[in-house]
């Protein structure tokens, strides 16, 4: 993977069927990596198990298995029976919603999978503590809900730390006008979240200037993202949840042909 490489993250909820309709799609549309976020509602694992069976190149990502929710030895045997494909494999972890031992649990976690095999795992940060141990102890971070001049920052320090470790950094965008009220929605609510209001006061940022809002920001705003880090993940906001509309979005801001 390259520096700026440009890849495309989906919601898990959406369900393995819907993800190996617009798997294809993303994969012609020339995008380096198909990130899915796993949730209660939405198994990340078993989404990439279906986009792994109708693509051949486009490389899968979880963004991110919360290893208080999903332990890593449960992650593992999950990889293992569903026969994901570990040659194209990331897997992102986070520490989830309990705070108390986070940075053991993921220090833990990552060991547990190492064992089982796993050769490439990212961890996902907020904070400088969990970013270090990511880039220590994984191969890289997964940043989220950082504008482009703190995701460099952070990449430049993460780089220092460890020269080979990866930076992926994930960004909210919107396209077209009509899912702006969605974005504003996740936005507030993101915002909302104690650790999350914390980091943006950290940065002197509103949640919003860590977004892509609108088609006639993407070119600047995804030139300042892929100059600051190794990766970017645009994660799609679009104005209703339909294999057509992620589709017509991986068309739209297509890096390159596949």
């Amino acid at each position: 993977m390259t520096r700026g490489a440009v890849s495309l993250g989906l919601a898990g909820s959406l369900g393995p069927e819907a993800i190996a309709e617009i798997a294809p799609a993303v994969e012609s549309a020339g995008f380096d990596t198909l990130w899915i976020n796993d949730t209660p509602d939405g198994d990340a694992l078993a989404a990439l198990a279906a986009a792994a069976r109708v693509t051949e190149r486009l490389r899968l990502a979880t963004g991110v298995v919360p290893v208080d929710r999903r332990p890593a030895d449960e992650i593992a045997a999950a990889m293992a029976s569903l026969g994901l494909p570990l040659d194209r494999l990331t897997l992102g972890i986070g520490s989830g919603m309990a705070k108390q031992g986070a940075l053991a649990r993921v220090r833990g976690a990552i060991e547990v999978l190492r064992a089982a095999g796993i050769p490439r795992v990212l961890v996902g940060a907020l904070g400088p503590r969990m970013r270090r141990t990511g880039a220590e102890h994984a191969e890289g971070v997964l940043l989220n809900w950082v504008p482009p001049t703190e995701a460099h920052a952070q990449s430049e320090a993460l780089h220092t730390v460890a020269p080979s470790a990866h930076v992926a950094v994930y960004v909210r965008t919107a396209i077209d006008s009509a899912a702006r009220e969605r974005l504003d929605a996740e936005t507030a609510r993101y915002a909302s979240f104690p650790n999350y209001a914390a980091n943006f006061a950290r940065m002197g940022v509103d949640a919003v200037d860590t977004t892509i809002r609108d088609a006639t920001e993407l070119g600047a705003a995804l030139a300042a993202y892929t100059a600051a880090a190794d990766e970017v993940v645009l994660r799609a906001i679009v104005p209703e949840d339909t294999v057509e509309a992620y589709v017509d979005f991986a068309r739209r801001v297509a890096p390159g042909p596949g």
